[in-house]
């Protein structure tokens, strides 16, 4: 019976600008090969210093981070703006948090979610030595559906698509479009143990399906081009 495991990575300490989180994480997860590590955004931006200082009684202040981190704005609703990064996501207030971080700042998404999913992947594999897959979540509305979820927004050794197209269905009827978000799914299921106010900033996954661990990206398979957006 296939099945897997989620296990919360607890006690990891404070995260600060230069903090190297591959051996942050080994140290208090007893990693395997075929792990599935997933960390927050949040510790990601910490560590590579994507934190701004940012008056907190002073909404212009906060509006303008937003500005500079947007490369488009696509809808806007009092304060609330939903904006597209550099990196092609669209989220609100281009995905600019200040949850979870000293008062007086904020913090800005990865420059390259990707790369910072292989540079805590390669620290992973040397030392201590595992081969496993790493994906960066953080936490997305979804439109036309109330409620957050986690989504992956840098991947690295694991699937970010498992496309199915050209394979059956369970009556043998062939599948046409099915291609799976695994690297959503995933960071979907790790936030489960995370939680948002519990400071677990990582998880492990344990079982995935061994096909799945490949070299991909988040922002080449799974951010949709804008000429097959029918929305933007």
């Amino acid at each position: 019976m296939r099945r897997l495991e989620i296990i919360a990575v607890e006690g990891l300490p404070e995260v600060r600008p230069g903090d190297r989180l591959a051996p942050m994480v080994a140290a208090c997860a007893a990693l395997v090969d075929g792990d599935v590590v997933v960390v927050t955004q949040k510790v990601v931006s910490k560590a590579e210093g994507r934190m701004v200082a940012v008056d907190p009684d002073d909404p212009a202040a906060y509006a303008a981070v937003v500005a500079a981190e947007s490369v488009r704005v696509l809808r806007r609703r009092g304060d609330l703006v939903i904006s597209e990064t550099a990196s092609g996501f669209v989220c609100a207030n281009a995905g600019i948090d200040r949850s979870n971080v000293p008062d007086g700042y904020v913090t800005l998404l990865p420059v390259d979610a990707d790369r910072s999913a292989r540079r805590i992947r390669d620290g992973l594999r040397a030392a201590p030595g595992v081969e496993v897959g790493v994906i960066v979540s953080d936490t997305f509305g979804r439109t036309w559906r109330q409620g957050v979820t986690d989504v992956a927004i840098g991947c690295a050794g694991i699937a970010a698509i498992l496309d199915l197209r050209g394979t059956s269905d369970a009556l043998g009827r062939p599948l046409e479009v099915t291609e799976v978000a695994v690297a959503d799914e995933l960071a979907s299921a790790a936030e489960l143990v995370m939680g948002k106010a519990t400071g677990v900033a990582a998880a492990v996954i344990r079982g995935v399906d061994p096909s799945w661990f490949r070299d991909a990206s988040v922002r080449a398979e799974i951010v949709r081009p804008p000429a097959e957006d029918l929305f933007r």
